[in-house]
């Protein structure tokens, strides 16, 4: 066999990379495989908007099927017209919301000029709120403006509603809020 120099580094260096492949382990015999169930093959599926800035990707829940309700898997919602299944870091993480175990469960109050929060019921801080909400509207409400035009209105008071919100829940607030006179309402869509 006649071998020039160029087949002689050819041939070489097929043989060392064989030798370097051989002997990471790389096994070429047929492996038999199994198949595994999905984690959300038995769960409930249900469609949300991610609730962290003003887009509104739409991420599909699955939800344990188990009674406890427990959220076993969020991922991005593959028909919704705005993010086509893709989420981003932060609505990747969505699960983080529900299944933390560092999530306050009851409302905290710290009172003026104290520097420590204390757990207070849901009673006492709904029931506050409503005062607070009712005083601040009072305080300064207008019947009518100054050509004797009625407005019920107030100005001391205003709201900014959320991007999780779909168009069905931001007409009840915004009925809400105007029930109450509000002149200021914006959303975070549009900020």
């Amino acid at each position: 066999m006649k071998l020039n120099r160029r087949d002689f580094i050819k041939i070489s260096g097929a043989a060392a990379a064989g030798a370097a492949v051989s002997g990471l382990g790389f096994d070429l015999t047929p492996v038999k495989s199994h198949a595994s169930l999905l984690k959300t093959q038995y769960a409930k599926e249900s469609t949300t908007i991610c609730c962290y800035c003003a887009v509104g990707c739409g991420a599909i829940v699955h939800t344990s099927k188990r009674g406890d309700g427990r959220i076993i898997n969020i991922e991005g919602d593959p028909d919704h017209v705005i993010n086509q299944g893709a989420l981003c870091s932060k609505g990747a993480s969505l699960k983080q919301l529900a299944e933390n175990e560092n999530r306050l469960t009851e409302p905290m109050y710290r009172a003026p000029y104290s520097d420590k929060w204390e757990t207070v019921s849901w009673d006492w801080a709904l029931k506050t709120i409503a005062q607070r909400v009712k005083k601040t509207r009072d305080f300064k409400f207008e019947s009518n403006n100054a050509k004797g035009q009625t407005v019920n209105r107030t100005t001391r008071i205003a709201s900014v509603g959320s991007a999780a919100m779909d168009n069905e829940e931001c007409w009840i607030y915004q009925a809400l809020m105007r029930s109450l006179g509000l002149v200021y309402i914006e959303h975070q869509a549009r900020i």
